[in-house]
């Protein structure tokens, strides 16, 4: 009988989780420093999701070192996944406009995140002042593919990240 209770008292736990509605996008309790608009479905701040450090670094951080045409020796880069940042906002279009602080755009495939890009917030395992590409660095690992090595990709990573839009 006690084991049947225990069994009962999970599955009515675990209908109640499951029923429970996702976690809203906390606003920001620093200074934001990426900016998320376009086809989203999760805000926190009028029609666009803000983020700061902090919730960057609250999700799943993922790192890789790879060559790339602007340091002279491979480098490390840990941030979350491009992926992440998307399903955090519940990203639903096919195209991110890339913006960095000077209003340089790039415009990438949401389907280049299968290459698992990462927006990069530290850099060899330190924060990347503005001055060295930061504080935000959307990367591929170039090292992880020969397809990667191209103009095409070196085109779409963009430092000095400060918005994306979805389209």
């Amino acid at each position: 009988m006690t084991s049947r209770r225990l069994l009962l008292g999970a599955l009515l736990g675990a209908l109640t989780v499951a029923a429970q509605p996702a976690l809203a996008l906390d606003a920001p309790k620093e200074r934001p420093i990426l900016t998320v608009s376009g086809k989203i479905g999760e805000k926190n701040a009028g029609d666009v999701a803000r983020f700061d450090m902090k919730m960057l670094e609250a999700l799943p951080q993922h790192s890789f070192t790879t060559r790339t045409p602007w340091f002279d020796k491979p480098v490390k880069f840990t941030g979350p996944l491009l992926a992440d940042v998307l399903a955090a906002v519940k990203a639903s279009g096919s195209t991110i406009s890339a913006i960095a602080i000077n209003d340089y755009k790039v415009s990438i495939p949401v389907s280049d995140t299968q290459h698992k890009l990462i927006v990069a917030r530290l850099l060899d395992d330190k924060p990347m002042p503005v001055r060295e590409k930061g504080p935000l660095f959307v990367i591929y690992n170039f090292d992880s593919s020969a397809d990667l090595r191209s103009s095409v990709y070196y085109e779409r990573s963009i430092w000095q990240l400060k918005a994306l839009d979805i389209q």
